[in-house]
């Protein structure tokens, strides 16, 4: 079998981030940082893709799954735990029975969500490119290298060793190239714990761990070709350890999202004060307005209109021209072709019909403190300003309440009927006087 395993260690608990919930799990932009990673990884076309799991193993094996099944790829996945956690050399030793007999092996962390599908596929280019025998790893060029391991080239720039910041010289840790822990190795001299590179791992240190880096030292010293690639964009390089990271890491993935819409076709006024989750679906010519929250699984047509001041979250649907306007928030809710919400009001669970009118201050009261119920409102209704619509509940084509109307579960609206007042009733049409009868005879 040819191809490219994938290994990504997740097992960390991650103490900085002072939560329970294990790291990799901690979302931007609408989802996982594992989910992040895992589509990187998928970039590769990989033939088998390796979770080493730990912390909050159970959780992080289900969101991996999730993932991989939404693009019909969970045949891929193979689960190992590492438990107890002796070092990245000894996860790699742990997935070491489930890396097949593919060519080459990438490892990368589920706390890296900026690294890109480009950049693991130029690590794999280069592997290939310097034997089959080769090891090729990530570095980067960073202003403040403190903390990380520098690499130690030599007068031809050719990879000689990797120093940790504990064991530089003041002349080393001058070093900008640092080492990110992202290796491609050759399948074969890895080997396993029996035998190979990852038989040779030792763990004579102060930490009493195995280490990933130590395996570069011994292809060097076994003379084959260890070559480091820089990486093109120093932000992939992050990896997130703490909510202040993640935070970064998140306005990183945000501009990505924007400037993919942006790329589409979609009109963002101000990218600054917009934020757009992960998956979410914009049409062309869309327009959206400053301070504008949009939340993953919406769903937004061409020439639909969003904001200023609003907030549309999963399970919204607004079809060509439907406009949501200043401090409106819509949820699991369609709004048909040309119709409008523009201002104040919530619209929960509701299915508006084309160019019906929403007035401001609308509420669709649709949780009666045990459950959630659905409310429809028709083609070219329009509801007043300030009206109440107790769910479940139907508001016909063509209808209309007047403004400050609560329109209770018992209310039986028909087409074209206005209804007003608390509770709303029907407003029955206006009698024709005397004088006006007394014409139609004389008439």
């Amino acid at each position: 079998m040819t191809g490219t395993t994938v290994v990504v260690l997740a097992a960390g608990k991650g103490t900085r981030m002072k939560s329970e919930r294990p790291k990799v799990l901690h979302t931007m932009c609408g989802r996982t940082m594992l989910g992040w990673v895992l589509e990187a990884c998928l970039g590769l076309d990989p033939i088998r893709v390796v979770l080493v799991v730990g912390h909050g193993a159970a959780d992080v094996e289900r969101e991996a799954r999730r993932e991989l099944a939404a693009v019909g790829r969970e045949d891929l996945l193979r689960v190992v735990l590492q438990e107890p956690q002796l070092g990245t050399g000894h996860a790699l030793q742990v997935a070491a029975g489930e890396l097949g007999s593919a060519d080459r092996v990438i490892v990368t962390y589920g706390d890296m969500p900026l690294l890109t599908s480009a950049s693991l596929g130029s690590l794999e280019l280069a592997q290939a490119d310097c034997g089959p025998d080769s090891t090729a790893f990530l570095t980067a060029i960073v202003d403040d290298p403190f903390g990380y391991g520098r690499i130690v080239r030599d007068d031809d720039e050719q990879f000689v060793r990797i120093v940790e910041q504990k064991d530089a010289t003041a002349e080393e840790r001058q070093i900008e190239e640092v080492n990110l822990g992202v290796y491609c190795f050759a399948r074969v001299p890895l080997g396993d714990t029996s035998r190979g590179d990852l038989a040779a791992l030792q763990n004579n240190n102060a930490q009493r761990e195995f280490y990933i880096t130590d395996l570069a030292g011994i292809a060097r010293a076994a003379g084959r070709t260890v070559v480091p690639v820089v990486l093109d964009e120093v932000e992939e390089a992050m990896g997130v350890n703490s909510l202040s990271q993640l935070a970064e890491a998140r306005w990183v993935v945000q501009g990505r999202i924007l400037d993919q819409h942006l790329a589409n076709g979609v009109q963002i006024e101000d990218p600054a004060t917009t934020f757009i989750d992960y998956g979410v679906e914009i049409g062309v010519g869309a327009r959206l307005l400053p301070c504008t929250v949009i939340r993953a699984g919406v769903k937004i047509a061409a020439n639909a209109e969003v904001g200023p001041f609003a907030h549309l979250r999963e399970g919204t649907v607004l079809h060509e021209g439907a406009k949501v306007g200043n401090f409106t928030e819509v949820k699991k809710s369609t709004l048909g072709a040309g119709a409008k919400a523009n201002h104040l009001s919530y619209i929960g669970d509701a299915t508006i019909g084309a160019k019906a009118n929403i007035g401001a201050g609308t509420i669709f009261a649709n949780y009666d403190g045990k459950a959630k119920h659905k409310s429809t409102v028709g083609e070219r209704a329009f509801v007043g300003s300030g009206s109440i619509i107790v769910a479940p509940n139907n508001i016909p084509a063509g209808a209309t309440t007047g403004a400050g109307a609560v329109l209770t579960r018992s209310a039986r609206m028909g087409e074209g009927e206005v209804w007003v007042g608390m509770p709303a009733k029907r407003l029955a049409p206006r009698a024709p006087s005397d004088e006006s009868r007394g014409s139609s005879e004389r008439s």
